[in-house]
């Protein structure tokens, strides 16, 4: 969200902003507790990207019915305890724009979901995404486990060699604590179709990754 400098994007920022002052609610979802609420089968991915709204939108399109079980987006990577939009707006709280993805991975892999990631988005802009800037829209992936590590860094490699040809941004971490953002954001494209999308969030045309 945030057009920094451009103003035919400042109506829309403003009428965020004048949201009520609600807070994220605690998710909680771990790779132990996700099958409490899925098949048993299932598994967490988390990755930053830029504005989460167009994440998940591009998301949704690309796997419902392709093994994604469901998405929300949310904060994570912070300090602050139930951080408000408001607050994560301000990169006082430390917290990245996120999408949670629950999948199955019998139908769709993780190393799947994260190619994904690299061609949606620019990972090659520090701490932005189009005209969106701030540490809230820096590129990250979130690991649960030492497998999912193993493959981000695998994939990430071979991604700045054989894609974009040049240093990537992108931090790999483990996943911290999550919190599902307000309820407005869920869905927002879907329910908002001529909401604001980031020019950067398109699919690149690049060869397959070498195996």
């Amino acid at each position: 969200m945030f057009a920094s400098g451009t103003i035919s994007m400042m109506p829309s920022f403003l009428a965020r902003l004048i949201r009520p002052f609600s807070s994220s609610t605690h998710l909680g979802l771990t790779p132990d507790t996700v099958a409490q609420k899925y098949p048993a089968n299932a598994q967490l991915a988390t990755v930053a990207a830029g504005c989460f709204w167009g994440v998940e939108h591009m998301y949704r399109k690309a796997f419902a019915g392709k093994g994604l079980l469901d998405a929300k987006v949310g904060y994570i990577g912070g300090d602050a305890k139930h951080p408000s939009y408001r607050q994560v707006c301000t990169g006082s709280t430390g917290h990245a724009e996120a999408l949670q993805i629950v999948f199955d991975p019998e139908q769709v892999s993780y190393r799947q979901l994260l190619e994904f990631f690299y061609r949606m988005h620019d990972p090659t802009t520090l701490n932005s995404q189009g005209p969106d800037v701030g540490t809230q829209y820096r590129s990250a992936i979130f690991f649960y486990t030492d497998e999912q590590e193993r493959i981000a860094k695998d994939i990430t490699e071979k991604v700045q060699k054989e894609w974009w040809k040049k240093k990537l941004s992108t931090e790999i971490i483990p996943a911290g604590e999550w919190w599902d953002a307000e309820d407005y954001h869920q869905l927002y494209l879907d329910k908002n179709p001529s909401g604001y999308e980031c020019p950067s969030h398109f699919l690149r045309k690049f060869e397959p990754l070498s195996s």
